[in-house]
């Protein structure tokens, strides 16, 4: 057993480290080759498009779209297309109004001029917006080549960090409490007043053209970007043309304008080029990965917390199995002198409950249709972890993980519907009707009335994570159109089956449960069910949550699926143990504990996340809190499935394989 679990891990983490290092791409994420514009054609480019999305920040839940604050806009309609992951996480690509060539240096070209006049309503809304940008340090995302925009700068550690955004501008407090505020440049430093990035150097990375590696695309002069980094500036541009060497910056002031006062903003850009012949196309997305916060963390640290896991399950196992098997010789033991007339010991522990260990639950049909749910989570996120790990959803394919989850959830209904039906027929049920409906209603409806909620609140406050309504209908279609039938096939399939035989016959009249120790009763096994399954998650927890609310980049997929199959692991034997106390104290209700105790490991990731919000976020306002808690519910909810499905299944097969083994009079 250890022997294949260090294999396992082995494999894994080989795995994520091959992912990582040869940045492995899709077929449809091909390389774009560049060259000058007297040498364009169908295999070469000239001109790079620059992407603009959604503007962001960790001091807000709350998005906006480029054009939100008022930015140079470009008057073409060429957004690329969006997939159903991106639309539903409220990215929002837009063309941007930079015009780049490649190998065509630009120096000091300005895009467009906003003029702000004091007194005039419009005006003064315009100004306030980019004001409260600058005072939640909004971050911009641009795009270019499908390669994140990256503003890299040296932390306190004299590492280089290269962040995926960059602020939109600064603002500086009038106690100046936070120095490093304007850490662009130390020199924006007058209180209470705004410092406005309108001009951005841009340095395009790329790799010249080799013959043997492009084939027929070589051009001579021709090649791939391999980055783009930005230097976003103040300039208070007050020549014509404008001189962006000024080091004079843009000061917006605290107070509103005086009326009749104008105030011109000019954008500008320059562009420079530089050539590199050692980093390759398919290695060009390392030194975003490597700077990522989450590699400070040693690699060691993570595997010992895997190692210690590991071996307390290996532990539980051993302790399981040592002493069921001396149960089990004893029972039979006891059998056989009661065959030959011999004078045996009275029976004791979990053999005395054989005649109601399977009687049914009540509310049987909750269980299954929640089991049924459960199961539709665990295949969803082992196959997503499985293509995530080997490379298919790398973070060039922007959505696709989202999507993919989605599409699987939505695909998985038959799952979902055979294992409800066969439970609930196992059950004793007969309201099969019943039973579809809420398989296929239940779980789903809770998830998207808690996103429709919050959608309304993004629409109210014009975020561009507001979904549009052609996106909703599109996931009712896939949920009703989709899903449900394949629930109902499912379902269909479970019920014709024969009802699941048990080991060992139910008797008519309930057994006496006779008074319970504290750690055999049912509220404090069920807390102590969910501290170990937390404890092998709660790293990487950390490192997800970075992800989701603080703009960085996950890549560490192999570890996470590790971390995926001894969360399985440590759930089924952690509910096994207890459950096999419980039995021994003559405790025959089994069921639903089973489904608790593992899926009490939601409770401590909510705990968490609360702790993280707390401690990591910067949020203040009521609106961004509520949106967080309640995509945290939706986490914590498909999560109580999860593990409270693989806690019970792993103690229905535990329970029958213990009582198909013992001889019963």
């Amino acid at each position: 057993m250890a022997t294949s679990f260090t294999t396992l891990s082995l494999f894994l983490c080989t795995l994520c480290a091959i992912t990582n290092s040869d940045g492995f791409y899709l077929p449809g994420l091909a390389p774009v080759n560049y060259c000058k514009a007297e040498e364009a054609s169908d295999t070469c480019k000239a001109e790079i498009k620059l992407y603009v999305n959604r503007l962001n920040t960790e001091e807000s839940v709350i998005p906006y779209e480029y054009n939100h604050f008022d930015f140079c806009t470009d008057d073409t309609d060429q957004s690329p297309a969006e997939n159903l992951g991106q639309v539903v996480f409220g990215e929002r690509i837009r063309p941007s109004p930079y015009k780049i060539e490649f190998l065509k240096p630009e120096i000091c070209s300005t895009t467009c001029t906003k003029t702000y006049k004091g007194g005039d309503e419009a005006s003064e809304k315009k100004l306030k917006l980019l004001k409260k940008g600058m005072a939640l340090n909004y971050q911009h995302h641009w795009i270019v080549d499908n390669m994140p925009v990256t503003w890299c700068f040296m932390l306190e550690n004299s590492r280089q960090y290269c962040s995926t955004g960059f602020p939109m501008g600064c603002f500086v407090k009038e106690t100046r409490s936070q120095p490093d505020t304007c850490i662009i440049d130390p020199a924006y430093n007058k209180p209470k007043t705004y410092y406005l990035f309108n001009h951005v150097d841009l340095t395009i990375t790329y790799h010249s053209g080799v013959k043997e590696e492009w084939g027929s695309g070589f051009k001579e002069n021709g090649g791939r970007i391999i980055s783009v980094k930005v230097e976003p500036r103040s300039i208070n541009h007050t020549m014509h043309p404008p001189n962006c060497g000024s080091k004079a910056p843009l000061e917006i002031p605290f107070d509103d304008l005086p009326k009749g006062k104008t105030l011109d903003v000019i954008y500008s850009y320059s562009v420079t080029f530089m050539e590199n012949h050692t980093i390759k196309w398919s290695s060009r997305w390392d030194y975003i990965l490597e700077s990522m916060p989450q590699t400070n963390i040693q690699w060691f640290s993570i595997l010992n917390s895997l190692v210690i896991v590991l071996f307390l399950s290996g532990m539980v196992a051993m302790i399981m199995l040592r002493t069921l098997h001396k149960d089990i010789a004893r029972y039979n033991q006891a059998y056989f002198q009661i065959e030959s007339g011999e004078d045996a010991q009275e029976e004791f522990g979990w053999k005395l409950v054989h005649g109601d260990v399977f009687r049914p639950p009540r509310k049987g049909m909750l269980l299954s249709v929640l089991l049924g749910s459960g199961i539709q989570v665990f295949f969803m996120t082992l196959i997503t972890l499985a293509f995530a790990c080997l490379g298919f959803l790398s973070p060039a394919n922007r959505g696709a993980l989202m999507t993919c989850a989605m599409v699987l959830y939505v695909c998985l209904g038959t799952p979902a519907g055979y294992v409800s039906a066969r439970v609930y027929k196992s059950f004793g049920g007969e309201k099969w009707k019943s039973n579809v409906l809420l398989t296929s209603m239940l779980s789903p409806g809770v998830v998207f009335s808690l996103f429709f909620v919050m959608n309304l609140i993004f629409w109210i406050n014009g975020s561009s994570a507001a979904v549009p309504f052609s996106t909703l209908v599109a996931l009712l279609a896939l949920w009703f159109g989709v899903s449900v039938p394949l629930t109902f096939v499912g379902a269909y399939f479970g019920f014709r089956k024969r009802p699941l035989e048990h080991p060992v016959r139910t008797n008519q009249i309930p057994r006496q449960i006779p008074e319970q120790s504290f750690y055999t009763q049912a509220i404090p096994g069920v807390v102590m069910g969910g501290v170990l399954p937390f404890g092998c998650i709660f790293i990487q927890l950390f490192f997800l949550l970075n992800s989701l609310w603080s703009s960085q980049v996950y890549y560490m997929f192999g570890f996470l699926f590790l971390v995926f199959l001894i969360l399985v692991i440590t759930c089924s034997e952690t509910t096994i143990l207890l459950c096999y106390f419980h039995l021994c104290a003559e405790d025959y209700h089994w069921w639903w504990r089973s489904f608790l105790t593992s899926g009490f490991t939601a409770f401590y990731l909510l705990v968490y996340c609360i702790h993280y919000f707390a401690t990591k976020l910067n949020i203040e306002d009521m609106t961004s809190t509520f949106l967080y808690f309640g995509y945290t519910l939706i986490m914590v909810f498909l999560f109580f499935l999860l593990t409270g499905s693989i806690g019970f299944f792993a103690c229905f097969w535990f329970v029958r394989k213990i009582y198909s083994v013992v001889k019963v009079d």
